[in-house]
C-alpha cells in the first residue's frame, strides 16, 4: 500500500520523510493539488455500491484505494497552476480530490477538518486551558479600551498576529513583539489585535508531537538576552537545540490537547520561566521540525515516516474519532 504526501514542490522538511519511506521500502507518491489538470489528474467511479478512484501523477498511476496513509503537509491551492486558473475551478478541484480521499480508509495526518479546526489561535488557546497547559494571559480584541484595561492589569505584554498571516505579498513571518509602556491601543480598532503577558523565560521549548510519541528540544535563553527580543525565530542566540525532557503533566495535557484537536501530528511551542513553568504559546498542526532535528538528531522524520508505514494503535485519526464518538 501506498503513503501520499500533500505538500509543495518545495519542502525540505518533506523530503526529509520521502528519504525515510524510501529506506524503508514504503510505496510513497507525493503531490501538489496545485498541479491538478496541469501534470496531477484524477478520477472517480461510484456505480452498484462500489466506489473506486485513481490519481496519476506524472504519468504514474495510483488507487485511491490502496493507500495507506495520507500526509497533509502544506499543499497549495487545488488546481493553481492550472492553464487557466480560476476561484472556480479550485473549489471544483478540491471538491473532487478531498472528497475522494476522504471516502477512503487511509490514516490521516492530519485529517482536513481537524486540521482546519487547529489553525485557530483562540480556540487552540481555550484547547490549552481544558488540557491542563499553562496559558499566559491572553486578549484578543478590537476594542481598544478593552487593551488598555487588560495593559493595566499586565503591564508587560507582546503582541502577535491572531492567524500568523502577513498582510503584504509574498508571505513573511510576523515577530511576536514587546508592546511599548506608553502604547495608546487607538489603532486595535481596525483589526482582531492579540495581546498577551510576556513570559520572562529561561528557554523556548519546541515539542514535536507524532501519534503518542513526544519529542521536545530546548533552546536556551542567554543570561544577557534584551527582553524585547521575545521571538525566538529573530532573537540573537549562538545556543542550538538541545534534545530535553517532558515533565509528566505537560505529557499528559499535551496528549489529551491532541486527543481532543483529532490530530496526530503537532508542533507545541512553549516559553520555559524561571520556575520551569512551560507556558503554552501555540500548536502548528503542519509546523517545521529539519531544524531541530538538525540540532539535536532527534529522528523526527523517521518517526513521521514510521506513523505514515505503520500508524499507531494509539493514536486513531480524525474520522476514526468521529465514528467511534457517542452523540
Amino acid at each position: 500500500m501506498t503513503v501520499l504526501i500533500l505538500t509543495s514542490e518545495e519542502d525540505v522538511t518533506a523530503d526529509m520523510v520521502v528519504l525515510r519511506l524510501h529506506e524503508a521500502g514504503v510505496p510513497v507518491v507525493r503531490l501538489d493539488p496545485a498541479d491538478l489538470t496541469s501534470g496531477v489528474a484524477l478520477s472517480g467511479e461510484y456505480v452498484q455500491g462500489v466506489s473506486r478512484g485513481h490519481l496519476s501523477v506524472n504519468g504514474r498511476l495510483v488507487s485511491v484505494n490502496g493507500l495507506r496513509s495520507i500526509w497533509l503537509r502544506r499543499p497549495g491551492a487545488a488546481a493553481a497552476r492550472a492553464a487557466q486558473p480560476s476561484a472556480w475551478l479550485t473549489e471544483e478541484s478540491e471538491q473532487a480530490l478531498y472528497g475522494m480521499l476522504r471516502g477512503t480508509e487511509a490514516r490521516w495526518m492530519n485529517h482536513p477538518d481537524a486540521a482546519r479546526g487547529a489553525r485557530h489561535k483562540p480556540w487552540q488557546l481555550r484547547l490549552a486551558q481544558q488540557s491542563g497547559l499553562a496559558v499566559p494571559a491572553t486578549l484578543i480584541t478590537t476594542f481598544p479600551q478593552a487593551a488598555r484595561d487588560f495593559a493595566e492589569r499586565f503591564p508587560d505584554l507582546v503582541v502577535k498576529p491572531v492567524s500568523g498571516a502577513h498582510p503584504q505579498e509574498p508571505p513573511r513571518a510576523v515577530p511576536t513583539s514587546r508592546v511599548a509602556p506608553d502604547t495608546d491601543f487607538a489603532a486595535v480598532a481596525f483589526g482582531p489585535t492579540l495581546l498577551q503577558r510576556r513570559v520572562a523565560k529561561r528557554a523556548d521549548i519546541r515539542l514535536t508531537v507524532v501519534g503518542d510519541r513526544l519529542l521536545a528540544a530546548r533552546k536556551p535563553v542567554s543570561p544577557d538576552a534584551h527582553p524585547d527580543d521575545v521571538d525566538v525565530r529573530f532573537a540573537p542566540s549562538d545556543s542550538p537545540w538541545q534534545e530535553a525532557q517532558v515533565p509528566p503533566r505537560v505529557a499528559e495535557a499535551v496528549h489529551t490537547y491532541m486527543k481532543d484537536a483529532g490530530l496526530a501530528y503537532g508542533a507545541f511551542d512553549f516559553a520555559e520561566d524561571a520556575d520551569g513553568i512551560w507556558w503554552f504559546l501555540e500548536c502548528n498542526q503542519s509546523g517545521q521540525f529539519g531544524f531541530v532535528e538538525m540540532d539535536t538528531g532527534q529522528p523526527i522524520a523517521e518517526t513521521i515516516a514510521g506513523w505514515l508505514a505503520h500508524g499507531s494503535d494509539r493514536c486513531r485519526s480524525y474520522a476514526d474519532r468521529g465514528r467511534s464518538t457517542t452523540p
